[in-house]
């Protein structure tokens, strides 16, 4: 299935990334564990930081639920708490439709789901029955193809099937990270997103490798609707007044 052409984007949302490991929060590279990047003590204080400087979507990600499939409605409910009014898009450990109603119930505006999605053919619909619009399923490739499990484990299906999938079952947004980019400020995956967007015909946030404004004027003029950035805030590489709505 191939979508239409579309009109690049003349505003592209920017949303932080608050990758939490245990108590604090961190950056891994290439989603490996072992390879911590940067570390923060206070994920609400980088919460709030983000959010001062004109956030209107944080993206939390429970790693240490991604890698045990639990999720910790706590986390979220307080990181929700800290964001407001800013919104809490809320990832990792979900592995059922109530993990994700659970999530929503925590505070999370929108929840994603990645591994869980592609477990059975059913999965998709139910996902989107239980969650509607606050449904983002995470296309999560390595070398083109679905990572699951916190990234550790690869599946046999292309990111450009799953977009296709996602499309058919009725998603409304999809995210696509590049874990080959992730943490490495390396740009992201140009090709790999507009498979996805070509394939998906579906709004989509683009992660992974994200350095420069160069890079968000590359996606917005493919037509995604936001990127999800990480390492380029922390270190400075992107000043936090690129969070300000434009």
């Amino acid at each position: 299935m191939h979508a239409p052409e579309f009109e690049p984007r003349t505003a592209l949302a920017v949303i932080p990334a608050v990758d939490v490991l245990g108590a604090g929060a961190v950056r891994l590279r290439q989603g490996d564990f072992g390879h911590v990047l940067l570390r923060e003590d206070d994920p609400d204080a980088l919460v709030i930081r983000f959010v001062e400087a004109g956030a209107r979507l944080v993206h939390v990600v429970d790693l240490d639920g991604a890698r045990s499939g639990r999720i910790r409605p706590d986390l979220v409910r307080r990181l929700a708490r800290t964001a407001a009014p800013a919104r809490i898009q809320a990832s990792g450990g979900v592995r059922s439709p109530l993990d994700a109603e659970a999530l929503l119930e925590a505070g999370a505006s929108r929840v994603v789901v990645g591994t869980a999605a592609f477990t059975d053919s059913g999965s998709l619909a139910a996902y989107r029955e239980a969650l509607g619009e606050s449904l983002v399923v995470a296309i999560d490739a390595r070398a083109g193809r679905v990572v699951v499990q916190g990234w550790q484990h690869e599946t046999p299906v292309t990111a450009g099937e799953a977009a296709e999938r996602c499309a058919a079952a009725g998603i409304t947004r999809l995210l696509c990270t590049s874990v080959d980019r992730d943490g490495t400020l390396g740009g992201p995956d140009l090709h790999l997103l507009a498979e996805v967007r070509e394939r998906s015909g579906l709004p989509l946030l683009a992660a992974g490798g994200i350095t420069s404004v160069d890079d968000l004027a590359t996606l917005a003029r493919l037509g995604c609707e936001g990127a999800i950035v990480g390492r380029a805030l922390l270190d400075g590489t992107l000043p936090l007044s690129i969070l300000q709505p434009s």
